[in-house]
C-alpha cells in the first residue's frame, strides 16, 4: 500500500498527518507514539519498538526460569 503524507508546520515544528483510514487500519490514535528506523530504502515507520520483542523474548525466559522465586515475591 503506498501512500502520499503531507509535512505540515506545526508550531515551530513539522509534523505528519496521518488520514483516518490509515491510523484505523494500524490501530493508531492521537497521542501514540510512531518509531522511526533509518533503512536503505528511506524511512520506516512503526507503531512498535523495533527491539520490543527481542526484549519480551528475554522477559519471558527469565519469568520462565524464575517462576518460584517471583511467585514469592507476589505473595
Amino acid at each position: 500500500m503506498g501512500m502520499t503524507l503531507r509535512i505540515i508546520t506545526v508550531g515551530n515544528s513539522a509534523g505528519v498527518v496521518l488520514p483516518k483510514e490509515l491510523m484505523a487500519k494500524f490501530n493508531l490514535e492521537k497521542g501514540d507514539e510512531l518509531y522511526v528506523t533509518e533503512t536503505p530504502e528511506g524511512l520506516h515507520l512503526s507503531p512498535h519498538q523495533p527491539d520490543f520483542a527481542a526484549k519480551m523474548d528475554v522477559a519471558r525466559r527469565v519469568m520462565r526460569e524464575n517462576r518460584d522465586v517471583l511467585r514469592k515475591l507476589a505473595e
